[in-house]
């Protein structure tokens, strides 16, 4: 008998427990045995069914858990450890060490929940994870950067059956990655209920294969599971709406579907006046299917879709609906300050706003598949992406993880590549072009409608293996003595180039000499790895060189672990155009001036250096305006030419005050930038990202904390400690500061600033109100903000 049972899918995400440490967990176990937990915590064997799953929790037993919501990430709680053994290189992994934990949840079910389909879906888990439900092994899952699911409906209780629990055991003792990657179940979970007929996982296939400003075909594949005992004939119903909601076409097909299998139905549509998804105007359309049998509605799906085209030219580059369109890319791992790797959806969105602010068009998400929400957010702002599996793996599990990563993100518009490896030592190998042509052939299976590409940084041209993909990656290809890009491109003139990693350009944030000993490098670039080059080299290189097709710069954030070029006390990397918080560095001005058409100049250094009165100093701009003029105290020091693609420069004799750089086109000034020579440490300011937040128990917003003198300049050099006070309707998330040598905790009301800046990351309640965000620092004046969440239906 149908149950009726409409598709719902709830957020799993709250009412957690955590135990860190390690638990004995019996496979298999015998009725009838009893007794308690040891004297070392450990459960004796067969009390796992009496004692973890059962209705009194063991959070009620002498085992220490901790209530938690996700996403968690319990290694970022964790303090430094001088260990160079925590990685697979030195400080690869910021110096913080895994470990195993457990995660505990009960919930309810009324008695009408059965016999419908109730699966739970893990969106990221890192390392390996086992899951119980009532005392049932589900499973266990290698691999921390793509979801898995497990179906629940034979093993949950259901109305007086009594209370279901849930155990999630998580080893992050092993290493998938040479950077930071975290502890815990840090994305999200959900729990979703069907009907036992309806729309598979990853069920839906959408398509665009013919493209014009009239009109366009949208196709659509759909898969439709049949868990009853009995085939029957089924009807899908689809609508497409715009983004207004407007319904722009429909239409039906009908199918017998098979008992405990799978049926596919094809349709096509034809869009009039489609409104076309690119960075500049990213439409998206939603398809809604319906599955219907026996005249009873069973599931209703949706899917986000956009119509758009893509090309890629051995000459030109990318094209977008028929544009031309340089890739103006950014790398990223998927940390943050304050949370590790467990970021809030709102977190998200604000590092890729940053990134768009830059002018950045794309993401690379290295190297692993990004979370779901932020394809959902790039696919709504615009943002082209890299889309990145985890590893050179052709393995049952290397394949299972591709194929997931393939089928959760195919219908994303903004996803442009899929990237099949970085970096791997098998490149160039014939070994590895085997995998490489075995992981190409299994995404063409899947989605033929985007190239490949392999992220390279060795054997281009060896053993067949580039032949593999359509695209070759040229990780740091133009580097500062050789540009081997160009050189095969005279090689092989039909080979599809993109630079998937560029630059490599180590800098810390508002320093301006090197400093081994604190773990610091210069924002002049004295320091740079030799496979590495500036970013104007890089930038320049693609601009002279369509083929080229775009650059992914190493990398967008700094992020935790891989602290070239120093070791301990560095923790984190200097690669990013901003630091671990979002703070720009002086390259990220230099990015905006050749990404960006609005009016900028940035001028560097700051403007305090006490005690070098007469020095010479160098002072560079850049700009995107004609020229650029410098003026200090009143006094012109000259006009400048701009270069495009490259940055001006002055030597100036040091001397307190005002320095300013005025940009100017057909004389006339219509952008500058000015530095001053700030005073003491005076007062904190506070700078949220936004006042208003959604009253949802996850929303976070960014507050950006600068020490300032009496005139409310920042202080460039300050390293006051702040105190936040947080309270109302919301609490104090983490906090950092950019500093690559700090080894404060991340999960502390105590953070000093680093250049004179530092970040609060201010969580809100499941409850309305008001949230008063309030920073003080001894000898200085404080100051506070009031933040204000609303319910959704407010």
């Amino acid at each position: 008998m149908r149950t009726g049972t409409v598709r719902s899918k709830v957020k799993f995400d709250g009412d957690w427990s955590f135990y860190r440490g390690g638990l004995h967990i019996p496979y298999a176990v015998k009725g009838g045995m009893t007794g308690g937990i040891t004297d070392t915590g450990a459960l004796r064997e067969g009390e796992w069914l009496d004692i973890a799953f059962n209705d009194k929790g063991m959070s009620e037993q002498q085992l220490e858990w901790t209530a938690v919501s996700l996403p968690h990430d319990w290694c970022v709680e964790q303090e430094y450890v001088q260990d160079e053994g925590l990685g697979s290189r030195d400080g690869s992994h910021g110096y913080l060490p895994g470990g195993t934990g457990f995660y505990r949840r009960t919930f309810t079910l009324p008695a009408e929940a059965y016999g419908s389909k109730w699966k739970i879906r893990f969106d990221g888990v890192s390392g390996t994870s086992t899951v119980w439900v009532n005392g049932h092994l589900l499973g266990s899952h290698h691999g921390g950067y793509i979801g898995y699911s497990y179906d629940l409906t034979d093993v949950l209780r259901y109305g007086g059956e009594g209370t279901n629990v849930i155990v999630v055991k998580v080893d992050a003792t092993e290493c998938e990655g040479w950077w930071y990657e975290g502890c815990g179940i840090y994305r999200h979970v959900w729990l979703e209920n069907t009907d036992r007929l309806h729309v598979a996982e990853y069920g839906t296939y959408i398509t665009t294969p013919e493209v014009a400003k009239d009109q366009a075909v949208v196709h659509l594949r759909t898969r439709i599971r049949n868990d009853y005992p009995e085939g029957m004939q089924v009807s899908l119903r689809t609508v497409i709406y715009d983004a207004a909601g407007m319904q722009v076409c429909a239409g039906s097909a009908e199918a017998y579907a098979d008992w405990y299998a799978d049926t596919e139905l094809e349709q096509s549509f034809h869009v009039e006046q489609p409104m076309l998804w690119c960075p500049d105007s990213p439409s998206l359309y939603r398809a809604e299917s319906t599955v219907i049998a026996g005249g009873q509605e069973l599931d209703r799906y949706e899917t986000i879709f956009g119509i758009r085209s893509i090309r890629f030219d051995p000459e030109e580059g990318f094209f977008l609906n028929g544009e031309p369109l340089l890739i103006k890319g950014t790398c990223n791992h998927q940390d943050f300050a304050g949370v590790g790797v467990a970021l809030p959806d709102s977190l998200i969105e604000y590092k890729l706003r940053l990134l768009q602010e830059m002018g950045s068009n794309a993401y690379r998400s290295a190297h692993h598949p990004p979370t779901p929400e932020l394809l959902d957010i790039c696919d709504r702002i615009g943002m082209l992406v890299m889309d990145e599996n985890r590893k050179l793996d052709s393995s049952p599990n290397g394949l299972s993880q591709l194929e997931r990563m393939l089928y959760r993100d195919r219908n994303h518009p903004c996803v442009i590549i899929w990237n099949l490896e970085n970096e791997e030592v098998l490149e160039g190998t014939v070994t590895g072009a085997r995998i490489l042509k075995t992981l190409a052939q299994t995404t063409r299976r899947i989605d033929p409608t985007r190239p490949t590409s392999a992220a390279m940084n060795h054997g281009w041209n060896e053993n067949g293996y580039n032949d593999a993909v359509e695209i070759t990656g040229y990780n740091y290809g133009h580097r500062a003595d050789q540009s081997i890009d160009i050189r095969d491109h005279g090689l092989y003139p039909g080979r599809l180039m993109i630079g998937s990693e560029c630059a490599s350009y180590t800098a810390t944030r508002g320093i301006y000499e090197d400093d081994p000993v604190k773990g610091y490098c210069s924002e002049y670039g004295t320091n740079i790895p030799s496979w590495g080059c500036t970013p104007q080299q890089a930038w320049s290189d693609l601009v002279k060189h369509r083929f080229l097709t775009g650059v992914f710069m190493w990398t967008g954030f700094d992020y935790r672990g891989e602290p070239t070029p120093y070791l301990w006390p560095c923790i984190n990397s200097h690669f990013g155009l901003m630091d671990t918080c979002g703070f720009p560095k002086d390259s990220y001005y230099y990015m905006q001036s050749v990404w960006k058409e609005e009016p900028m100049v940035h001028l560097l250094p700051h403007w305090n250096w006490p005690g070098s009165e007469g020095r010479p100093v160098e002072v560079r701009v850049f700009a995107n305006t004609d020229t650029v003029e410098l003026i200090l105290n009143g006094r012109s020091l000259g006009e400048q030419q701009v270069d495009m693609n490259g940055y001006l420069s002055w030597e100036v004799a040091y001397e307190p005050g005002e320095l300013q750089a005025a940009g100017k086109r057909g004389g006339q000034m219509i952008a500058e930038k000015t530095v001053v020579t700030a005073g003491q440490p005076y007062q904190i300011g506070l700078f949220p990202d936004r006042l208003d937040a959604r009253a949802d128990g996850s929303d976070t917003i960014p507050v950006r904390v600068a020490i300032l003198d009496k005139q409310g300049y920042v202080v460039p050099a300050a390293d006051n400690e702040i105190r936040f006070e947080v309270t109302g309707a919301g609490a104090l998330l983490g906090t950092g500061n950019g500093n690559p040598s700090s080894h404060e905790p991340d999960k502390s009301v105590l953070r000093r600033a680093f250049n004179g800046w530092c970040l609060a990351l201010v969580q809100t309640s499941a409850a309305a109100g008001a949230i008063q965000v309030r920073a003080v620092s001894m000898g200085l004046k404080s100051a506070e903000v009031m933040l204000q969440s609303a319910s959704e239906s407010e």
